[in-house]
């Protein structure tokens, strides 16, 4: 007699027996990490080879035209950020043609984006430079850079959406790959348009409009690849409708929103330290490295924790969710606590291999305790970007940015006005990680709020009800 079949399980008891996240977690954040990597090694890469030529300016005008790139770019990483969180529901819901649907409008909007980027290019590079304030000779090698640059906007953004997609679908090996050829072609032709040609900074940004276009080809390949596996179809009516882009728009403005905030905090701490002089300002710019090299590992553990906890909401698998973000926090607390181990007793060292100037070595040591708070207090706020993200609750992404500014400058005024001048960057750097401390506090009360009442099954709504933040 044939057995009776056990009775289907509910999604509580079905997730009572779900597989620790952990290793499915690590699995999507190592790629990530060491794709993160790879950015650092190609601005070294640039410093080295315009370093050894005869003119100092040649650096400076790459350094001013990559720094202006860099804020310009990381401005629009909402398409990134955007198509992950919404690509990764889509998944949880097994609807392909979504998934499917969404790359096109994604594409879409990166070349419409793209294209009047390069279209305004001429006053946006004059402001910016303006901005920027360097000497006339960098100034204008920058410019003819950025002349050069800007063309290839619409490859940058059209791979953010790309990488998107992919990381929604739980597929971070595609980013690893497609950053390694990118910088990969980016670094030997830089070697071989400067060293072999003769070239000046117009040659490292051919070198990279050359690469970003190279990366962009490569990466529709694998879509074109991917595309055959999931059933559907692209649908005119959600690529050329504007009321189609309602959902998408609506969790991008958000996001645009947000890196502006970001931006404006970085720029403000920046622009103040300088106020204090070259050495503060010099030595601000090494600790600031600190934070970059702890966000390289954060932020891989933050972009799986996307990808698991987006597919968890499609999924209303709220039991899966919860294990996701308490896995991620695992990681995130072993990295923040390992990174403050590695500034506290080499942090010195750090700074010497950074910088060979005495001055500025002894004033970045001077402010080195505050490199050893900021992993374990920042870590929150990556996390739970990256919670908040894959969950598409990006409004509040957004408010606790400007809750945190509320707090930052205030408290650099306060310090300004209070503290002698001898402590006057030690106010900025307590008003910066103040910052950083009201922004994770923000998101972990959004997060235990919205555990009970939203990432709960006490939500019958489900996450249409507020899925575009």
């Amino acid at each position: 007699m044939t057995p009776p079949r056990p009775a289907p399980r509910t999604p509580r008891q079905a997730g009572a027996s779900r597989q620790d996240p952990s290793p499915r977690l690590w699995a999507l954040a190592w790629p990530i990490i060491l794709s993160n990597i790879t950015v650092p090694l190609l601005g070294l890469v640039d410093t080295a080879v315009m370093g050894h030529l005869p003119d100092s300016r040649y650096l400076a005008g790459v350094t001013l035209g990559a720094t202006l790139f860099s804020f310009l770019y990381w401005g629009f990483g909402f398409l990134r950020m955007g198509t992950t969180g919404l690509t990764s529901q889509a998944v949880g819901r097994e609807s392909d043609g979504e998934v499917r649907n969404l790359l096109g409008q994604s594409l879409l909007l990166a070349g419409v984006i793209g294209t009047l980027l390069i279209l305004f290019s001429g006053p946006m590079i004059a402001l910016g430079l303006w901005l920027l304030d360097g000497s006339e000779a960098a100034t204008a090698l920058a410019a003819e850079y950025a002349a050069i640059r800007i063309l290839s906007a619409p490859a940058v953004l059209a791979n953010y959406a790309i990488l998107g997609w992919f990381l929604g679908q739980q597929n971070s090996r595609v980013t690893l790959a497609i950053l390694v050829l990118t910088n990969s072609v980016n670094i030997v032709l830089d070697l071989l348009f400067v060293v072999g040609l003769g070239m000046t900074s117009d040659g490292v940004a051919w070198a990279t409009v050359i690469a970003d276009y190279t990366a962009l080809a490569f990466g529709l390949w694998l879509v074109s690849r991917q595309l055959r596996l999931l059933d559907g179809r692209f649908l005119r009516s959600r690529l050329l409708a504007l009321a189609a882009y309602g959902e998408l728009f609506a969790v991008n403005a958000n996001l645009f929103v947000r890196t502006l905030g970001l931006l404006f905090a970085m720029a403000f701490f920046t622009s103040r330290g300088a106020a204090q002089g070259d050495t503060v300002l010099a030595a601000n710019a090494v600790l600031l490295q600190f934070i970059m090299l702890t966000s390289y590992a954060l932020d891989g553990f933050a972009h799986a924790a996307e990808a698991i906890t987006g597919r968890a909401v499609g999924r209303r698998r709220w039991d899966e969710f919860g294990q996701a973000v308490k896995s991620a926090a695992w990681f995130s607390l072993a990295t923040a606590g390992a990174a403050s181990l590695a500034f506290a007793l080499g942090g010195q060292w750090l700074i010497a291999l950074l910088t060979g100037l005495p001055e500025v070595r002894a004033t970045a040591g001077a402010y080195l305790p505050w490199m050893v708070a900021m992993p374990l207090i920042a870590a929150w706020s990556y996390l739970l970007d990256g919670v908040f993200i894959g969950a598409t609750a990006i409004r509040e992404m957004r408010n606790s940015i400007f809750i945190a500014l509320a707090a930052y400058l205030p408290a650099w005024w306060l310090t300004q006005t209070l503290l002698p001048e001898a402590l006057t960057n030690h106010g900025l750097w307590f008003a910066f990680t103040l910052f950083a401390a009201v922004r994770s506090g923000v998101l972990a009360a959004y997060y235990l709020r919205y555990r009970r009442t939203r990432w709960c099954e006490c939500d019958p709504a489900g996450p249409a009800r507020w899925r575009a933040g």
